[in-house]
């Protein structure tokens, strides 16, 4: 992992404006998620909660769902705002960005601190076809 890039903290600041957008009243847990297509296009997506909770989606799937239902399948980073120290995209986030590729960079809070790294790093043994 590495500190984050200006454009990466930027796109960082779009979900962080994102948050308040979540629909989380069940966890109390808002997540918001910024996508960046390589043409430089961004998306925003927030975590949706339903009262069956496998209905629920995360904030990082709404972004790149956005992105795709847009037309872009071609994602270059994506950055995730939660309000706690650390929001790593969860397993099903990370099998979802690894679709469209293993070199899309994360960028999420560890520790209090921004972090960036690809999607390959945090899944290392993805599932491919």
């Amino acid at each position: 992992m590495r500190a984050p890039t200006a454009a990466e903290r930027e796109l960082h600041g779009l979900a962080e404006a994102a948050i308040g957008r979540a629909h989380a009243p069940y966890s109390g847990f808002p997540v918001a998620a910024a996508v960046r297509a390589r043409d430089g296009s961004t998306w925003v997506g927030v975590n949706v909660e339903n009262a069956s909770y496998g209905l629920t989606i995360c904030a990082e799937r709404a972004a790149v769902f956005a992105a795709v239902a847009a037309g872009h399948r071609e994602l270059d980073a994506i950055a995730v705002h939660a309000p706690v120290a650390t929001a790593a995209p969860c397993g099903a986030c990370r099998q979802v960005l690894r679709e469209f590729g293993g070199d899309i960079v994360v960028v999420f809070p560890r520790e209090g601190e921004l972090v960036a790294a690809t999607v390959d790093e945090l899944l290392p043994v993805a599932f491919e076809l």
